[in-house]
């Protein structure tokens, strides 16, 4: 059987693409010049300016009456933060924002339960809410004491740090 040679004739071209019109943009320069120092009057190059004499430098000004004494009004001095209005029971330990859910660490002695008001301060942080739910290992919970590790579902946000306080005791 006969074998056909391959034609070696014109070999296919890959399509080029159309050139898209490319619209024609400046480039933007710098228009931006550091501004010299201002010249004072003696120092511009103006003819009609003359220098400051020494009269013109030393004009009488006024005397000013001496200062009297003030009476000694005494200062009030306002608290950074008023008192809060409740006992401190704990501190936020961590806040979960996509959850708005804060985990809280109990001092000795307190408990917290579902219907309490609480009082959330700190740097930046200032709301008060009722107690809605509360989780114990991802059980719900109706009251927590100082040992568990608990979240509570807060209205805003709470940041690491901010004390809790109980109110309305």
């Amino acid at each position: 059987m006969a074998t056909r040679k391959k034609a070696k004739g014109k070999t296919k071209t890959k399509r080029k693409k159309p050139a898209v019109a490319k619209v024609a943009t400046r480039r933007k320069t710098k228009t931006d010049r550091k501004k010299g120092a201002k010249k004072t009057p003696a120092r511009r190059a103006s003819p009609k300016k003359a220098k400051p004499t020494a009269r013109a430098a030393a004009k009488p000004r006024p005397a000013t009456p001496p200062a009297q004494p003030v009476a000694a009004t005494p200062k009030r001095s306002l608290p950074a933060q008023p008192a809060p209005l409740g006992k401190r029971i704990g501190v936020v330990t961590h806040y979960y924002s996509h959850l708005s859910v804060a985990t809280l660490r109990l001092e000795p002695g307190t408990t917290l339960r579902v219907g309490d008001v609480i009082h959330i301060r700190g740097h930046t942080t200032d709301f008060s809410q009722r107690v809605e739910s509360l989780e114990v290992n991802h059980a719900p919970a109706t009251e927590v004491g100082p040992n568990d590790d608990f979240g509570l579902k807060v209205v805003e946000h709470a940041r690491e740090h901010d004390v809790v306080y109980k109110l309305g005791q």
